[in-house]
């Protein structure tokens, strides 16, 4: 018989019970991805109506087509590679993919796209608009260790498939992180008199609270190279975890690009701002509650610290999302939409409705105090 993991509350009071604390990052993984009342695990995550925030890809089919633009100029600079591998981490319900299925690229043909989602939920979810393959299908049958994979048989794409990890084998194609990095969990240090202290998470008068310790010395000293002159009282976080998500990343790519799309900063500017402002809770689409609130009630998410990340790979190219929108060609989808409607308007037709929807998608996705004002982080390999 299989064990069933422990409710989320009980193995979190444990081991604080255990060590008298744990570290903030250690709580954030608890609180999103526990299998057992962790909030992804539990069904939290984007979309509309019963979700608790909203994505790019969430807010409509535009975004997938924009993506399918820059999909194929990629594919098309690289030689036309066929597999031509997309890796779409944190991938939700499958909303992207739908989308850059339905845009019918260029390279479609040669497409394989991985669909990487954590969440058991979720992936379960994604079969529902998408003819989900099983992977040896996407990357081919292994051989013995020492050797390559087999080659996939060309032309038969596009193929989907769906893993909870970063694949294994090494592809050439496009790794796209749209919202992940700031769902990964993060230390966070405070500069006190003597040195960083690391926030750290106990139990006191019952209830989850905050505790500062001195931090180890390797934390120190990294902190110390991020902000030499921070104030007393400043806070950051130390994203090791995104750092080390974007080296695989990297890593994965033969030849290709890293696509990274979420709210950043730099810790120095973090630093200058309350922690309450990068460290966020959503639920319900609202602003939630103190992150050690109700545990896995809540999305909690931290900005992107771009500084942290150009130490893992400095060739970074970065622009605001509008920006990026309109360079792949999001206000000719637009424009081709609005005649779409004019044309269709009086009859009522779903081509008609789906044209005048890319007019109020693009207002979302290019809004400059909203989801336009978005990095794109790009990195390319050969």
């Amino acid at each position: 018989m299989v064990e069933q993991p422990k409710p989320l509350l009980e193995d979190l009071l444990e081991r604080i019970s255990r060590n008298g604390s744990i570290r903030f990052d250690e709580f954030m993984e608890l609180a999103l991805y526990h299998p057992s009342g962790g909030f992804f695990s539990s069904g939290g995550g984007a979309g509309r109506a019963g979700a608790d925030f909203l994505t790019s890809p969430e807010v409509g089919p535009l975004f997938g087509a924009v993506l399918a633009e820059f999909l194929d100029a990629r594919w098309q600079e690289l030689g036309c590679p066929d597999p031509f591998v997309v890796v779409e981490a944190a991938a939700g319900r499958g909303a992207l993919a739908i989308a850059v299925r339905a845009a019918y690229p260029a390279c479609a043909p040669a497409l394989r796209y991985v669909l990487v989602e954590r969440s058991e939920a979720l992936r379960e979810r994604q079969g529902d608009y998408l003819p989900l393959v099983q992977p040896y299908e996407v990357f081919g049958p292994a051989t013995d260790e020492d050797q390559a994979l087999v080659t996939v048989d060309q032309g038969a794409g596009p193929l989907f498939c769906s893993l909870a990890d970063l694949p294994a084998e090494s592809v050439v194609g496009v790794v796209i992180a749209n919202e992940l990095l700031d769902n990964l969990p993060v230390r966070i240090l405070e500069r006190g008199h003597a040195g960083w202290l690391e926030l750290r998470v106990t139990v006191q008068d019952g209830e989850l609270s905050e505790l500062l310790v001195p931090a180890e010395p390797v934390t120190d000293r990294l902190a110390n190279e991020l902000l030499p002159h921070a104030l007393l009282g400043a806070r950051i976080p130390l994203q090791t975890q995104a750092a080390d998500w974007l080296y695989r990343a990297l890593s994965l790519l033969r030849k290709g690009s890293v696509l990274v799309i979420d709210y950043c900063a730099d810790s120095a500017g973090l630093s200058e701002r309350s922690s309450a402002e990068w460290l966020r809770t959503y639920q319900a689409h609202k602003r939630g509650q103190h992150p050690l609130h109700a545990p896995g009630s809540q999305d909690i998410t931290c900005e992107v610290a771009l500084d942290q990340l150009q130490r893992v790979a400095p060739g970074l190219q970065s622009s605001r999302q509008a920006d990026w929108l309109s360079q792949w060609g999001i206000d000719r989808l637009v424009e081709v939409g609005r005649q779409i409607w004019s044309e269709g308007a009086s009859e009522g037709s779903l081509e008609a409705v789906r044209g005048r929807s890319r007019v109020i998608e693009a207002e979302a996705l290019l809004d400059p105090a909203g989801l336009g004002d978005f990095q794109v982080l790009e990195w390319h390999i050969g």
